[in-house]
């Protein structure tokens, strides 16, 4: 592919109109940035860390100042219900201020050695690369700009060419909280382009990734020939565990936006409903109501609790998955413009089945019975995913042998959540690799290095 620069129209995904052109980077303007970055990152690891923590404290300030102007952005761009967006632009103030917090508590470690003293130093990587997803723009590139900046670090962000506009925006607000010049930069442009000369410079320290596995797995093996640093964020086909002695109503009640919520665009939504054959035909008696009465509409609307697909593209992925013919409880869909797609339950399909084993990525689950706890077992580990999982119980021991023994990186019992940025997230097999979030997220954008301090050879 060609490495001469271009504009990208950004589209309205609920009505298909064009809201913005933007010009997208070429290899050549990655490596510019690089070398403006790795200058400016000189510059922020040398402030003071109160300095750089109260910087970053700062940019969440400006950032809850813009929120309603971020949230609309998203809303156009990504098609997120208003609700949805708020919240979104809000984790990414939240992560800044969480981040910020942990900047002078970047500490090392004093080990006991005979004949010493030895310590350990947390040291920034340099340049970090953030590529992030359309489907939560502005939260995941928060989940890997805010720690690796709060370490230390400078980060180029490359936001998915169908949702850059949120991306840039968070830049402006850096430069304005009073941030280094480059020291976080935006590259809107081609994955295959800008995505691929980042993940390639040697000025380039670490790659977070938030995608598919598939281009996950290219991702790593280019990393692999510079030893590049990475994580890796990526799919998901999660499994709602409801058994019998569950509170049925409750589980019933909150299957529907377990899996519809940003329209099923989520590594994290719970798409293989597995239910225990005693209540299964009374769970679809509940569950029927929940997903004929989602909302479907306009994203801007308050009372819309669901919105449409992010592109064209994804729309015909997610019906080349579902036929007509197959049984279920289906919702429904505004008609004319717009990437819409209604909620849909599938029932009476084989676990192996094409829709109940690959990620749809839609609003689109499958019912699945199981005979006992060994089953629910087998069949939610039946998949070369593990990110995420529910389990639906009022046994204690079940629940806690039950999230022992499903092979995923963030379960939840007698609930749907997933991500908390003060836990650490990430996924099992090929759900991803490392974590983000959580305590630990900063020391994930350093370096250990080992000092040892003789006490026995010539005074210093």
């Amino acid at each position: 592919m060609s490495d001469e620069p271009y504009e990208h129209q950004v589209l309205n995904p609920a009505t298909e109109e064009v809201i913005a052109t933007v010009p997208a980077a070429s290899a050549e303007d990655v490596d510019a940035a690089v070398v403006r970055a790795a200058r400016a990152q000189q510059q922020w690891a040398a402030l003071a860390p109160a300095d750089r923590a109260r910087l970053l404290r700062r940019f969440a300030v400006a950032v809850d100042e813009h929120l309603e102007e971020l949230a609309q952005l998203e809303v156009a761009e990504a098609g997120h219900t208003v609700g949805n967006a708020r919240w979104e632009a809000g984790n990414v103030r939240d992560l800044l201020d969480y981040a910020a917090g942990g900047v002078e508590r970047l500490t090392g470690r004093q080990i006991p050695v005979p004949g010493g003293l030895d310590i350990t130093i947390l040291e920034p990587l340099g340049v970090v690369g953030v590529i992030a997803p359309w489907n939560f723009p502005m939260p995941i590139a928060a989940w890997g700009m805010a720690p690796a900046l709060a370490a230390g670090n400078a980060v180029i962000l490359k936001p998915a060419e169908t949702t850059p506009l949120t991306a840039l925006r968070l830049a402006g607000l850096a430069v304005a909280a009073g941030l280094p010049e480059d020291l976080f930069q935006v590259l809107p442009g081609a994955g295959a382009v800008a995505g691929a000369a980042l993940v390639e410079h040697p000025g380039v320290a670490k790659i977070v990734f938030t995608g598919s596995t598939r281009v996950g797995k290219q991702i790593m093996a280019k990393c692999a020939d510079q030893v590049k640093r990475l994580t890796l964020e990526l799919g998901g086909k999660s499994a709602n565990i409801v058994f019998a002695d569950a509170d049925i109503e409750a589980a019933a009640a909150a299957s529907p936006m377990s899996f519809l919520d940003n329209s099923g665009q989520d590594c994290c939504a719970r798409t293989r409903i597995l239910v225990q054959r005693s209540v299964y035909d009374r769970f679809l008696e509940l569950l029927a109501p929940g997903i004929e009465s989602v909302v479907v509409g306009d994203p801007a609307d308050e009372k819309t609790q669901m919105g449409p697909l992010i592109s064209k593209v994804q729309l015909e992925r997610v019906r080349a998955y579902v036929d007509g013919d197959m049984a279920g409880i289906r919702g429904s869909a505004p008609d004319g413009p717009g990437f819409w797609f209604p909620p849909t339950v599938l029932t009476g399909l084989a676990p192996h089945a094409p829709v109940a084993a690959e990620e749809v990525f839609g609003p689109v689950a499958v019912v699945l019975p199981f005979e006992d706890e060994a089953d629910a077992v087998r069949l939610a580990n039946a998949t070369r995913y593990g990110l995420s999982g529910s389990i639906w119980t009022r046994d204690v021991g079940r629940a806690l042998r039950v999230s022992g023994a499903v092979a995923a990186g963030n379960l939840s019992v007698n609930s749907h959540s997933s991500v908390r940025y003060w836990t650490p997230f990430g996924g099992y097999k090929q759900s991803g690799l490392g974590r983000e979030l959580g305590p630990d997220a900063l020391a994930a954008f350093t370096e250990t290095k080992n000092v040892f301090i003789s006490t026995e050879g010539p005074a210093l």
